[in-house]
């Protein structure tokens, strides 16, 4: 399952380095490239939602069918391999929640930089009329 999450890593980190790229002042020469590959990728990295709802249900499935470890009942191995399945399960869940994060971030990121650019040509054309 480590691939699943190598995955999802990987996409949240391109998702983070385009908003990045995106919203970084003075790439303006850059940008309408930018705002082309962005819009492009849009639709292939929107396969992250319901990815991170498969994860999620795997980290709910793992942690009802987890074996409990209270009290005198294991051995300090047993109650460490415990806390570090727990330990693993946040971690997972918070990569799930940044790349969901991330996502929506860029969708919207992208939706107003292109609603500026267009705004903007639209002063432009009315500057020239006058």
């Amino acid at each position: 399952m480590a691939l699943e999450w190598v995955v999802l890593g990987y996409a949240a980190a391109a998702e983070a380095i385009m908003v990045l790229l995106l919203t970084v002042p003075g790439l303006d020469g850059l940008r309408k490239g930018l705002i082309a590959v962005t819009r492009n990728l849009l639709k292939p990295f929107l396969s992250v939602v319901p990815f991170c709802l498969f994860l999620l249900m795997d980290i709910y499935w793992k942690y009802e069918n987890r074996p409990s470890c209270e009290g005198d009942s294991c051995t300090p191995t047993e109650h460490l391999r415990h806390q570090k399945s727990i330990m693993k399960s946040q971690r997972n869940a918070l990569l799930i929640a940044a790349a969901l994060v991330f996502y929506w971030l860029l969708y919207s990121i992208t939706n107003l930089v292109v609603r500026i650019e267009q705004l903007n040509q639209r002063v432009e054309r009315l500057k020239n009329r006058d």
